[in-house]
This record gives C-alpha cells, sequence and structure tokens, in this order.
C-alpha cells in the first residue's frame, strides 16, 4: 500500500524501513571492528602499564598479579566490544526530526547470533575461574618446612605468636618473618570479625570469632610491609596497623631469642635498653591513635596525650596502658585502645614505655 493510500490512524513504517534498508550494514560492522580493535590495543596498553598493586614481597603475589593482568587482557575487549555497539547505535540509529510517532522496521531475532554472544561469554567465565581456582590452590598448597606464625586480632591491634625452640609460645605485636620459608598464618579474633591483609604478601582473609582461618605465603623479599585489617571493626579500625618484617634467617633466629628471653634484670648484664620513643611510634603503634608533640605524632582516635598526662603519675600511667578501660577520658568510649599491651609488651619495653611517657607528657 502506498503512503498516499494509507487509511487514517494507521501508523507509517514504510520510511524507517527504507531507511534501514539503505544502510550498508556490512559497512558499519567494519567500522565498528577497526574502531574496537584499536579502543581494545589502547585499553590493553593502558591497563598494562598502570602500576595497580605495591611490590611484590611474596611468592604468591606473582602469580596473583599475572592473574589480573590475565584479568584485564580479557575484560577490556568485552567492554569495548559493548560499549563500541551501543555508541555507535546511539548515533547511527537515534530518532531524526519527523520520525517521533514512526515504528522501527519488524526485526527478527537472529538465533546464531544469540548462540555466539551467549556461548562466548560462558567458555570465557569458565576458564578465567578455571584459572583463578588454580592460582588459588597453588597458594594454599601445604609446603614443606612450613613455620607456623597464629595471629590474633583484637580491637584494635594484631598480636603475633610464636614458638621458641624449647616449644614456648611468645607474643611479638610485630610481624616477622624470615625470607624465603614458607609460613602459614593460623588466624584468630578475640571479639568481632577482622580481616587480616598484607598488601605485599597479596593475600588476605577474615578473623572470624571463634573460627581458625588460615593464609600461607612464600615472602621473597627483604623489607617492611604494612599489615592491615580490610574490615570495618570498629571507631579504630583505621589505627589497626602493624608492620611486616621480611628478615634473613640469621636475623630472624636473633630477634626470635631475644623475644623468648625473660627482661634483663636492671643493672645487670649489661644489656641496652630499649629505645622508648621508638616503643611509642613502631612496636606498640601508640602514635597512630595519639597526638604527642615530642614523638611528632598527630593521632585523633585516642586522647592528646600532651594534655590528659599532664600531671599524671607512672602508676597512672602504666595503668592506661595495660588497662585502658579503667579511666576513660571525657568524650572518648571503652574498647578502643587495645586491651592486651600487657601481653604484647616485654616488661623492659613497658618500663621504657611508661619513663618515657612520664618525662615527656607528665611534666
Amino acid at each position: 500500500m502506498d503512503r498516499e493510500q494509507a487509511p487514517a490512524g494507521v501508523r507509517q513504517t514504510t520510511s524507517a524501513s527504507e531507511l534501514v534498508a539503505n544502510r550498508e550494514p556490512h559497512g558499519d560492522v567494519l567500522r565498528m571492528l577497526v574502531i574496537g580493535a584499536i579502543a581494545t590495543a589502547v585499553g590493553i596498553a593502558i591497563a598494562l602499564a598502570i602500576d595497580w598493586f605495591p611490590i611484590q614481597a611474596s611468592r604468591e603475589s606473582e602469580k596473583v598479579d599475572t592473574l589480573w593482568d590475565v584479568l584485564l587482557i580479557a575484560s577490556v575487549p568485552v567492554f569495548v566490544l559493548v560499549e563500541v555497539v551501543v555508541l555507535y547505535s546511539v548515533i547511527r540509529f537515534r530518532m531524526r526530526p519527523g520520525e517521533e510517532l514512526k515504528d522501527g522496521p519488524p526485526v527478527h531475532g537472529n538465533t546464531k547470533l544469540e548462540i555466539v554472544w551467549t556461548a562466548i561469554p560462558a567458555i570465557l567465565l569458565v576458564g578465567l575461574c578455571t584459572y583463578a581456582y588454580v592460582v588459588l590452590t597453588d597458594a594454599e598448597k601445604a609446603r614443606a618446612n612450613t613455620m607456623n606464625v597464629r595471629v590474633e586480632g583484637q580491637q584494635f591491634t594484631w598480636t603475633f605468636f610464636y614458638r621458641t625452640p624449647d616449644g614456648k609460645e611468645v607474643a611479638s605485636p610485630q610481624l616477622y618473618v624470615p625470607v624465603g620459608q614458607p609460613v602459614k598464618f593460623t588466624i584468630q579474633s578475640r571479639d568481632v570479625i577482622h580481616d587480616f591483609f598484607v598488601p605485599a604478601f597479596r593475600l588476605k582473609i577474615d578473623a572470624v570469632p571463634g573460627i581458625d582461618t588460615s593464609i600461607r605465603i612464600r615472602p621473597k623479599r627483604t623489607g617492611s610491609y604494612p599489615v592491615l585489617c580490610a574490615e570495618l571493626c570498629g571507631l579504630g579500625h583505621s589505627t589497626m596497623r602493624q608492620t611486616a618484617h621480611v628478615v634473613d634467617r640469621a636475623t630472624f633466629d636473633a630477634w626470635l631469642g631475644r623475644l623468648g628471653k625473660p627482661a634483663a634484670s636492671a643493672g645487670g648484664g649489661g644489656t641496652a635498653a630499649p629505645d622508648a620513643k621508638t616503643i611509642f611510634t613502631d612496636t606498640a603503634g601508640c602514635g597512630g591513635c595519639h597526638t604527642l608533640a615530642e614523638a611528632g605524632t598527630n593521632g585523633t582516635t585516642g586522647p592528646d596525650l600532651d594534655k590528659v598526662l599532664k600531671g599524671k603519675d607512672a602508676s597512672f600511667i602504666r595503668q592506661s596502658i595495660v588497662k585502658p578501660n579503667a579511666q576513660i577520658a571525657p568524650g572518648f568510649q571503652p574498647g578502643i585502645m587495645p586491651q592486651n599491651f600487657g601481653q604484647t609488651l616485654q616488661p623492659d619495653q613497658l618500663d621504657a614505655l611508661v619513663d618515657y611517657l612520664s618525662k615527656v607528657a607528665a611534666k
């Protein structure tokens, strides 16, 4: 039926059909392929050039980073393909002035095309999931000569437990592991859900109350790397940070030997006194929560020590460290400060810290 003979009230579709028929579909596809290929190449190059992660400090980090690169290489073409088709269709097949009341041509579904765009993503996903499973299985594989470290999370600190050669369990507020030796971390929580995460190792896992979880790593590079909590666990979550020290075997053995020894008696043996400022800023991590002018820290999660310790004696300072909930400074809540410094700090370290704060903050 000619347009002139169309009854009143019947929508006209001939114009739209003619418009589509006059196009060159093969030319459209070729242009989209060229644009998509260029955009994919540029996108992959940019994605692989970006330094996404911190330095690799474990063997596992190498394979995790490779998996990430494979995911980028597989994802960029999919993203580009979808965006090119969408944008091209929006521009090429947009409604023109005067076509507001016209329908597009009737289009029957393309069964082959639907099978293709369902099968290819399915195959891609199965392949990527299989590769990820292989990487995870390798990371969780038990290896000979593995050292065990028990990690305990508590608002808002991590404590690391080791076995000395005589079988005694000792605690440390800092993580030390020997380079090249497999390590199994058994993760526990004393209160709420935390998440043990060392970005340089690329592995993390939840610390769940009442459940032991575990991860394994093989340290490959000496250095110091941050230990984080990757699960929101309370007001002091952002301060739940320690340091992982990857050291050579001799250094680790010497450190573990010192950790397992009782504190030297006053005036005996000539053992050097611990550096109290280092204990405050690094070992105990007090500076992450507290302001102390002499130490150059400006934390605000806990009270300003230059103010709250003014005029306080050593016994008050000691109690504030080992029993922080005994007296709460105005404006702050109980439970924010870790409760286990009496356990994680050696007696000489605790004495040095109390003496340091008595001299620089209490007077």
